[in-house]
């Protein structure tokens, strides 16, 4: 059975920064592609950012970010703990949503998700 368990939300002022965690129970981790996605209120799912796996692994993976985050965002990935990462930098209040990660190329059930909040 897959699971996310995801952590490191907070509330944080604009400007400020957050380092989301991902702790991913699935075979083959190291093999799989991987996301980060939000959810703000009112509004779909959106992905965020992903990273490959696989042939990528020895390189740290290819990684894409959607146009909002790109250049603030970065995704990471540390296949010896299954664990991938969301480093947020110059948090704006429209960056405030529930993020979740899943798959990128394959989804499975959603976790809980982890709340970031941006606001003075």
């Amino acid at each position: 059975q897959v699971q996310f368990v995801e952590s490191g939300g907070g509330l944080v002022q604009p400007g400020g920064s957050l380092r989301l965690s991902c702790v991913v129970s699935v075979t083959n981790f190291a093999m799989r592609g991987m996301g980060w996605y939000r959810q703000a209120p009112g509004k779909q799912r959106e992905l965020v950012a992903d990273i490959t796996g696989g042939a990528d692994i020895t390189a740290g993976g290819k990684t894409n970010y959607g146009d909002s985050v790109k250049g603030r965002f970065t995704i990471s990935r540390d296949n010896a703990f299954d664990t991938v990462y969301l480093q947020m930098n110059s948090l704006k209040p429209e960056d405030t949503a529930v993020y979740y990660c899943n798959g990128a190329g394959w989804i499975s059930a959603w976790g809980q998700g982890t709340q970031v909040t941006v606001s003075s």
